[in-house]
């Protein structure tokens, strides 16, 4: 069913009808479905543009649909319509279907949403937009996109000054899904190595239902995620054996320290700035965070001192680790300090998938604290830490911090559970549900 199909059908009303909602209608036939949650959890009946970003995958034009039935529910017939970016030609063409499909909805509509997925796939979109918004032919509509290209759904939120409405928010990151949401589906399958996969996942819907069903990950699923990656790269005109080079190098240092300088030096860049460079769009397309070093005396970020490089989208990771992690027992059979440093990220990931659903302005900027001595894996406040442990822990080991950090509490990520005054011991998956 084509678009102007698919907008004939939401004008009368009929969403169950077959192919006006394909994404819902594939859905009907699975064991494990999920549900969504990364800030909106109801959309605003006042006109407006919201803007929802995210990696490939992880279920944004599912989302979308369900929001449209859920609007003609709500509503009536018409109060939802649709366009897919991915079938548009250029920015005139956009502005022409904007033009047209702002002028179909009922006279008598109270509510008025226009859902276009995919925005980003047109070339030029955020002109397009703009132009039609400064007609005044969308001022009573609700425009809600979705989009891969997270570098262009950023800047292109920037272009809006005074044209996205009254909303209280704007823009809002697809997150993975929870781990307590991973576990309440998938958690009988895969017992108690349900953190592994859901480590392995990323939080990824179509991962996590591979892995509940084989317990291994299909490698087509992995593909996805390496060819969308490799895609954004080619469309922003940098080179691939460069990006290589880079996301090599980012597996390898894990959760230690690096420098722009020795990043660019060792995946043999030109300098820091193209290093920079190809860190920021891995960044924008949510796969990355960057951790930079905390100074407790001034509670500000340093950003001269080297900074840790988390991945923060695990499909991601899963996708590119030179080990092909495919399943629980791959992870097992990696030696310690990796682990380590794939239990670090997940810690990361879900701290980024926090600050996202918060509404965070940059949840890709991590923190943390070191000195001569000691190490504190992430700041999450100005007196609050959390350090991430793969073994044993006790509360002995960390009698220092409340020397060193008098007013402050640590949270020790690891095998045991204690309690002291200023520490806590907790496991991952403790940590996880707390989110």
């Amino acid at each position: 069913m084509n678009v102007r199909e698919i907008n004939e059908c939401l004008l009368r009303g009929e969403t169950d009808r077959h192919g006006v909602l394909p994404h819902l209608e594939a859905l009907r036939g699975r064991k494990c479905v999920f549900r969504f949650s990364f800030g909106l959890d109801e959309l605003p009946e006042e006109p407006g543009v919201l803007i929802v970003r995210g990696p490939r995958q992880y279920g944004k034009s599912t989302w979308l649909e369900g929001a449209m039935r859920d609007t003609v529910a709500a509503h009536g017939p018409g109060s939802a319509l649709y366009l897919n970016g991915d079938e548009i030609r250029g920015e005139e063409r956009l502005r022409e279907l904007l033009s047209e499909t702002a002028g179909a909805f009922p006279a008598q509509g109270k509510v008025r949403r226009l859902f276009i997925d995919e925005i980003t796939a047109v070339g030029g979109w955020q002109g397009a937009l703009k132009r039609v918004l400064d007609a005044g032919e969308l001022r009573r509509v609700l425009v809600v996109t979705t989009g891969s290209k997270a570098a262009d759904l950023r800047r292109g939120a920037e272009r809006f000054p005074g044209r996205k409405g009254r909303l209280d928010r704007t823009t809002y990151l697809f997150t993975p899904m929870s781990f307590a949401e991973f576990r309440r589906v998938c958690g009988g399958p895969l017992g108690n190595q349900a953190w592994i996969g859901y480590m392995i996942s990323g939080g990824c819907p179509l991962a996590a239902a591979e892995l509940a069903a084989e317990a291994r990950l299909p490698e087509y699923v992995p593909t996805i995620f390496r060819d969308w990656i490799l895609g954004e790269n080619a469309a922003s005109g940098r080179s691939r054996a460069s990006l290589l080079a880079v996301l090599e190098r980012l597996l390898v240092w894990g959760g230690t320290p690096l420098g722009q300088a020795k990043l660019a030096r060792e995946a043999g860049l030109a300098n820091n700035t193209v290093a920079a460079a190809y860190v920021e769009l891995l960044a924008d397309l949510c796969c990355v965070g960057v951790s930079q070093a905390w100074d407790p005396e001034r509670r500000v970020r340093v950003m001269r001192k080297p900074a840790k490089y988390h991945f923060v989208c695990l499909a991601a990771a899963a996708a590119w680790h030179p080990a092909r992690l495919r399943s629980a027992d791959d992870w097992r059979l990696l030696p310690e300090q990796e682990q380590g440093k794939w239990i670090e990220w997940l810690v990361a990931q879900e701290l980024w998938r926090r600050a996202a659903i918060r509404g965070d302005d940059a949840p890709e900027q991590l923190t943390h604290w070191q000195s001569a001595k000691h190490e504190l894996d992430f700041v999450v406040g100005p007196d609050r830490f959390l350090e991430v442990k793969r073994g044993r822990t006790s509360a002995l080991e960390y009698a220092w911090f409340t020397k060193t950090f008098p007013k402050a509490r640590l949270t020790v990520i690891g095998r045991d559970r204690f309690e002291t005054e200023r520490a806590r011991g907790v496991t991952i998956e403790d940590f996880l549900l707390e989110g």
